[in-house]
C-alpha cells in the first residue's frame, strides 16, 4: 500500500484546524476543477485534493491517518498492527487496497461497533402574556444549541403557568450511531400584566371601592381575561377582602379554569367639597364604628367570599 501525504497535497500543516483544511481544499478545487482548469494534470490533482479533504475533514479518519506517521509520498508501507486486528483476513486483507478505501473501511467498521449515543438536551425560556397562556399560542424562538442558534416554531398549549417546563421531544441535539435525538426543555415565564397577578391558574386584581360602596355594597363591572362581568360587592367589605369569581381565572388545560379574586382596596376622595365634608363630619359624629378596634376571633374569620 502506497502512502499519500494528504497534508502536503492540500499544502497545510499537520496541526491545521478544520477551517484551514476547508479553505485549502476550496482553493485547490477552484484551481484544478476539470471543467475550468487549463493546468497540466488538473483532473488528477483535483481528485487528490478531494481525497485528502474527505479524509482530513472527518475526525475519525484523520485520527486513523495520523497513526500512520510521516512517510515519503508514494512510499510502500504496511498498516499499523492494531489495524490488522480489525480485519479477520489479517495482513492479506490489505493487499491491493488503496489508502483512502482502507480509511473508509476502518470508519465503517468502527461505526458498527459503536453504541448509540443520544443527542444533547437543551434548555430554553419563553416569556408569554397571560392571554397567550390562557388561550395558547405559537412562538418563534431562537434556541442556542451548542454554539449555534437554532430557529424553532413552538406551540404553547392553553393552560401553561409560571415556572412550568415543557418538553419538546426530539428537538434537541442530533443523536449519533442510531441514538435518539435530544429534547429541548422550555421554561415558561409570564410577562407582567397591567391588571392581573397570576398564582398558578388563579388570578388576582385590585378592586378600588369608594367608602360608601364598601359600606353599602354595590354591583360593579370588573375585567376578566375574556369579557367584563358584574361582581356583587357585599355590604361591609373592608380593605384586603378577597371576592371570588369562580372559574374566571386561567385555563388549566384540562377543561377547567382557576378562580378570579378581586382584592378590595378602599379609596377616599383626595379633595372634599363643602357638602361632602359636611356629610362625612355628620357620619363621624353619628357612627360608633372604630377602625382601630381589635376584632374578635369570630369577626376576624367572618369574611366570606363569593
Amino acid at each position: 500500500m502506497k502512502f499519500k501525504d494528504y497534508y502536503a497535497i492540500l499544502g497545510i500543516a499537520r496541526d491545521a484546524d478544520d477551517e484551514a483544511i476547508k479553505k485549502a481544499y476550496r482553493k485547490l478545487a477552484r484551481k484544478y476543477h476539470p471543467d475550468v482548469s487549463k493546468e497540466p494534470e488538473a483532473e488528477a490533482r483535483f481528485k487528490d485534493a478531494a481525497e485528502a479533504y474527505a479524509t482530513l475533514k472527518d475526525a475519525e479518519k484523520r485520527a486513523a491517518y495520523d497513526e500512520l506517521g510521516q512517510h515519503r509520498a508514494g512510499e510502500e508501507m504496511s498498516p499499523p498492527r492494531q489495524w490488522r486486528h480489525a480485519f479477520p483476513e489479517g495482513e492479506a486483507g490489505f493487499e491491493g487496497v488503496d489508502l483512502s478505501d482502507l480509511l473508509d473501511m476502518l470508519a465503517k467498521r468502527g461505526q458498527r461497533h459503536r453504541p448509540p449515543v443520544r443527542g444533547h438536551d437543551y434548555d430554553a425560556s419563553a416569556r408569554i402574556s397571560l392571554e397567550d397562556a390562557h388561550r395558547g399560542c405559537t412562538l418563534s424562538l431562537q434556541v442556542e444549541q451548542g454554539d449555534r442558534p437554532h430557529s424553532l416554531q413552538v406551540t404553547i398549549p392553553p393552560g401553561v403557568h409560571e415556572g412550568q417546563k415543557l418538553r419538546l421531544r426530539g428537538k434537541g441535539g442530533k443523536g449519533r450511531d442510531g441514538g435518539a435525538d435530544g429534547d429541548i426543555y422550555l421554561h415558561i415565564a409570564m410577562l407582567p400584566h397591567r391588571v392581573f397577578r397570576a398564582d398558578g391558574h388563579d388570578l388576582y386584581f385590585d378592586l378600588a371601592l369608594a367608602p360608601w360602596e364598601a359600606a353599602l355594597g354595590a354591583e360593579i363591572e370588573v375585567p376578566t381575561l375574556d369579557a367584563p362581568v358584574l361582581l356583587t360587592v357585599p355590604p361591609g367589605s373592608s380593605s384586603g377582602r378577597r371576592l371570588r369569581l369562580r372559574s374566571r381565572g386561567m385555563n388549566t388545560g384540562h377543561g377547567k379554569r382557576g378562580d378570579l379574586y378581586a382584592v378590595v382596596r378602599i379609596d377616599v376622595p383626595a379633595v372634599l367639597s363643602a357638602r361632602e365634608r359636611e356629610l362625612f363630619e355628620g357620619l363621624a359624629a353619628a357612627s360608633g364604628f372604630s377602625a382601630r378596634a381589635t376584632p374578635s376571633r369570630e369577626e376576624h374569620h367572618a369574611q366570606p367570599t363569593v
